[in-house]
């Protein structure tokens, strides 16, 4: 939707350049007859349409609990009605009037992809603890010297990397005489980080949780630092905002300064009509969309309480199921078949499934947009603090996160936390 060949497809659907996101940039050359960033409205209509579906069987599935009950049916077929649903609702989003609705879906837009943000802290920090369990239990069961040497690397690896992020950071998204609100999301973090380090190896954290390490807080780090980055992108201060090109090719040749760059291509302009509709700091957002979905839809973790964030299901009962009725089907010369494991229980929340989609549409739509706010007259597009605000404020909720599982065993001492 964000190419030109797709805009310009979508300027001849009757009333779809009135309303939205209006071209006031001077960056961007306006069409004289359709003054409207078709491509970001576009975004927001189909995952809109997305959005609404998956809330919707949010609620359908609410309550499921084994695949006896009638509603299971529905999540686990009927794929000809629900794709036909799906494109109809997207149809129909073109259609809805400008207006305020760009607005009002804008704060919605905000508020899932933050939570979607939350989701993606929780599977980090997951996965940060496995990484660490794995590593050590198997340093202690084989080869220790060797796992050990692997966990150090790794360890010294992403705290080089968070410094070296660090300096880029003072030296490209800051100024001697400007760029307060850069210097103290920064520095802060900096600090924040540096001491979430040093409670993972205190004494007492060892005591309790003797597999807390670096490593662990190295993740944190650079995902802490990823947010920072991410939050100074939205900053409507273009000149303490360069793009992640400009200081690729200041740093290739030194001789072009950041600031001749980022006149040339500001982060908070739209994309120009030069086919660069994705630019680096979308890709990367992207990416760790990506990750984080597959990763929830493969990961059966350890911890019971994030395995409800997680697709994959419970091995014991698979594993059972299949036994069982594999054993009978070879014993009758039969090829295997497909059980139903879920008579008892289904594997996944059927309703947090769809919820997860729900939010994961909102925060698409939000990157796609790089969370371009359209003003309540629609007279331009900006970066504006609220989405700046949103993104470091997650920062901070992963860094607390972090330290509650730290210390969660040492002040709650009569739970189980395994």
């Amino acid at each position: 939707m964000l190419t030109e060949g797709m805009e310009t497809q979508l300027k001849k659907i009757p009333g779809f350049c009135e309303g939205g996101f209006k071209i006031k940039v001077t960056d961007i050359k306006a069409d004289k007859d359709c003054d409207v960033l078709v491509g970001y409205k576009a975004v927001y209509r189909i995952n809109f349409a997305l959005a609404v579906f998956f809330f919707v069987f949010f609620l359908l599935m609410l309550k499921v609990k084994t695949s006896k009950d009638p509603r299971a049916a529905v999540h686990n077929g009927f794929w000809f009605f629900k794709i036909a649903a799906i494109v109809g609702i997207m149809v129909g989003s073109f259609y809805i009037p400008g207006g305020y609705f760009t607005s009002a879906w804008f704060a919605v837009g905000m508020v899932g992809a933050a939570l979607f943000i939350l989701i993606q802290l929780v599977l980090l920090v997951d996965l940060a603890h496995s990484w660490n369990e794995l590593w050590v239990s198997r340093m202690e069961e084989g080869n220790p010297r060797v796992w050990y040497a692997a966990l150090l690397s790794v360890t010294t690896v992403f705290y080089v990397m968070s410094i070296i992020i660090v300096a880029l950071f003072y030296t490209y998204y800051t100024k001697p005489d400007g760029c307060t609100e850069n210097k103290f999301f920064i520095s802060i973090n900096l600090i924040l980080c540096v001491i979430v380090s040093i409670v993972s190896i205190h004494p007492k954290i060892q005591e309790h949780q003797p597999r807390s390490g670096l490593l662990q807080s190295s993740i944190i780090t650079l995902y802490t630092l990823y947010l920072t980055w991410s939050a100074m992108t939205n900053e409507p201060d273009r000149s303490c905002n360069p793009t992640l090109l400009s200081i690729i090719t200041h740093i290739a040749s030194p001789t072009v300064t950041p600031a001749n760059s980022t006149a040339i291509v500001p982060t908070s302009a739209p994309p120009s009509k030069k086919g660069h509709f994705l630019d680096a700091e979308n890709l990367l957002g992207l990416a760790v969309f990506v990750f984080c979905l597959l990763y929830s839809s493969i990961r059966t973790s350890s911890n019971s309480q994030v395995n409800k964030l997680t697709l994959s299901g419970s091995d014991s009962v698979i594993l059972g199921d299949t036994t069982a009725s594999g054993a009978s089907d070879e014993e009758d010369g039969q090829p295997r078949r497909a059980v139903d494991n879920e008579k008892e229980g289904v594997q996944y929340s059927y309703s947090f499934f769809h919820l997860m989609l729900c939010l994961a549409s909102l925060y698409i739509m939000m990157t796609l947009t790089s969370w371009y706010s359209p003003d309540a007259k629609f007279q331009s597009v900006t970066s504006k603090w609220p989405a700046v605000w949103v993104k470091i404020s997650s920062s901070w909720v992963c860094l607390i996160l972090y330290v509650w599982t730290l210390v969660a065993p040492l002040i709650l001492t009569n739970r189980d936390f395994s």
